[in-house]
């Protein structure tokens, strides 16, 4: 989907990232290829906040054929031969990456946590500021997949990266000066909700340039893996900060995450080959030849349909969670984050478990059945909110199953468009798909907010789940059931 999935110290992220180096993910040849997102995107292009699968949605030269983006290797040495651990340039955009998803996870927790605890935010509040977080993907999702394809897309991590610093840091000076107030949260949210658009499309983009054809699979899914085990550690660790510092000051650690991922872009050495200026067409044109491009795929088509409307319904849904559980079940910022976390560890299963299920059920199949089990999962979100004895388990195992599933569906789906998109266009494709299936987030989060103050948090969550059960039609019924691997081109 992206499908957007969301959302320790020190010590266990560690821990987590050596699991990550001993199981190295070989998932599969450029035939098996989701982050999502996201991803990450393989968070959530299509969207369970819990496993946050953003973002998954979650997507990971300059050739004018419609080949797939192993024809861009002819035209420059974009990696050495063997093992992705053994490439420089990808693993320190690796290492940013990873550092940028932590500030990402940190943030999602804290900003809410701000506005709920610390500024006492009603339900349209929460869903106005959620809606500011994504509503860059609508507003300026479309141009921004041109304007990456005309430029050196690490130029622009590096840039999204600065911004998001500086933005977020103003939050805990106000705070500070006793000055902080709802519409500051929503400025920053929009301006760090902006940068966030041109860094992920970016990144996912960045890919086929920096490692070989055969390794694009491989590449997404330890792209995933640290996403899914920033979702566990930075849940955790946001909600330990809280609970020790306050939420205002758990944001500086946010601020250093962003350093630290501009540090490791910097140093990061990439050999994409911009635009010739020759080359380019007008603006309107060039967003119209990536939609063309999207919607002209059938397979394509329908995965769009899914992840959309399954992000359209999650965030109903999710945008009242922090509500629900902070102030209805009355649990801490530190319980919210452990929900978080554990729910996030079945991302990083589902991230070293994809490539062995593609190859067991076939990688078409493998669309239908993760979303079929991610929209299933869902009804149980709602149910926990009205069996607030057992809602603790319930949140964990649903955000588990949910994370799992997801990551299986974005590793798969955005590994394809990939592989079938050309290099020209990858830019536009990945910025057309987020418009689409992030752009209803804002809407969503807005509707999200008038259902709850209207209606109450779990009619809204009822709403959301039977929704998202739906979303999945667009891939059950359809031509993946007859295949057993995706096309290639």
């Amino acid at each position: 989907m992206s499908i957007h999935t969301s959302r320790l110290r020190r010590g266990f992220l560690t821990g987590l990232l050596s699991l990550a180096v001993a199981l190295p993910l070989q998932t599969a040849t450029a035939a098996t290829g989701p982050e999502i997102a996201e991803l990450a995107e393989a968070r959530a292009e299509a969207s369970t906040p819990l496993a946050n699968a953003p973002t998954a949605e979650a997507t990971l030269a300059d050739e004018t054929s419609p080949a797939a983006p192993g024809d861009a290797s002819a035209a420059s040495p974009i990696a050495p031969k063997g093992s992705l651990w053994r490439d420089r340039n990808f693993l320190t955009m690796w290492s940013g990456q990873a550092f940028s998803q932590f500030g990402a996870q940190l943030t999602e927790l804290a900003v809410p946590v701000l506005a709920v605890i610390v500024l006492g935010a009603s339900e349209f509040e929460v869903g106005v500021l959620t809606a500011a977080g994504v509503a860059a993907f609508l507003v300026v999702g479309l141009p921004a997949g041109a304007w990456i394809d005309r430029m050196r897309k690490r130029h622009v991590m590096i840039w999204a990266d600065g911004v998001r610093a500086v933005a977020l840091a103003a939050l805990p000076t106000l705070w500070a000066l006793g000055l902080l107030e709802m519409w500051h949260l929503y400025t920053v949210a929009l301006i760090v909700g902006v940068a966030t658009v041109f860094f992920d499309v970016s990144y996912q983009s960045l890919i086929p340039s920096l490692v070989r054809p055969n390794q694009i699979a491989e590449a997404n899914g330890k792209l995933e893996s640290t996403h899914q085990l920033a979702g566990i550690a930075g849940p955790a660790a946001g909600g330990w900060l809280i609970a020790a510092l306050s939420a205002p000051l758990a944001i500086v650690g946010t601020v250093f995450t962003y350093i630290a991922s501009f540090i490791a872009l910097l140093l990061t050495r990439d050999h994409e080959q911009p635009r010739d200026v020759a080359d380019r067409a007008p603006i309107m044109h060039e967003i119209a030849e990536g939609l063309r491009w999207v919607f002209g795929n059938p397979l394509l088509r329908r995965i769009v349909g899914t992840t959309g409307v399954s992000n359209l319904f999650s965030t109903i849904s999710f945008t009242m969670l922090p509500i629900f559980l902070l102030r209805e079940l009355g649990l801490s910022p530190a319980s919210m984050g452990i929900i978080f976390a554990l729910g996030a560890i079945g991302g990083l299963l589902g991230a070293i478990a994809t490539p062995h299920i593609v190859r067991w059920i076939g990688e078409a199949p493998a669309i239908p059945v993760s979303a079929i089990a991610f929209s299933v999962i869902a009804l149980v979100l709602p149910v926990a909110a009205m069996i607030p004895s057992i809602a603790f388990p319930l949140l964990v195992a649903q955000g588990f199953v949910s994370s799992f599933t997801v990551l299986l569906y974005n590793i798969t789906q955005v590994t394809f468009r990939q592989r079938i998109t050309p290099p020209r266009l990858l830019g536009r494709m990945n910025a057309s798909v987020r418009f689409v299936v992030w752009g209803v987030m804002p809407i969503a989060a807005l509707v999200s907010g008038v259902l709850g103050a209207n209606f109450g948090v779990i009619t809204t969550m009822w709403i959301g789940a039977i929704g998202q059960l739906l979303s999945a039609a667009f891939v059950v019924i359809g031509p993946f059931w007859r295949m057993r691997e995706l096309p290639t081109a």
